[in-house]
């Protein structure tokens, strides 16, 4: 069996955070997605857990970041071209999320991040020699 990873991230309104991921283009698995916890696909080894407020600190025993004041991670997430970088960054822009500085091209990576509706930067890439 290939590992996978699933990263816990808390979200304030957990309706709202799924209805802007499935405007990206994604979705969800339902088996492992209820009222306090949603299992966003992002491939087929790597899930993001949509957990509330309080379903987080029952995991992480503190309580979540605040996110306009700090950073708990910084997610990085390839994808298969620019075209796909840039489509679901826009679509984060027109649904809720913002720009988080500007989109870079070092020639072997092109990188654009933004920040969904909850303040989790995600970093996509695409690495056109790989």
């Amino acid at each position: 069996m290939p590992r996978m990873i699933f990263v816990n991230l808390p979200v304030a309104d957990l309706p709202k955070s799924m209805s802007f991921w499935r405007a990206l283009g994604f979705d969800f698995n339902l088996d492992y997605t209820d009222e306090t916890a949603a299992c966003l696909v992002l491939s087929d080894t790597i899930f993001a857990m949509l957990l509330t407020h309080d379903k987080f600190r029952g995991f992480a025993r503190r309580e979540p970041a605040d996110t306009a004041t700090h950073r708990e991670a910084l997610i990085a997430l390839s994808l298969d071209s620019r075209d796909d970088v840039d489509r679901i960054v826009e679509a984060a822009l027109a649904h809720g999320g913002a720009a988080h500085g500007e989109a870079m091209d070092h020639g072997f990576m092109y990188y654009r991040p933004f920040t969904d509706p909850d303040g989790h930067v995600w970093e996509l890439t695409y690495f056109p020699a790989a």
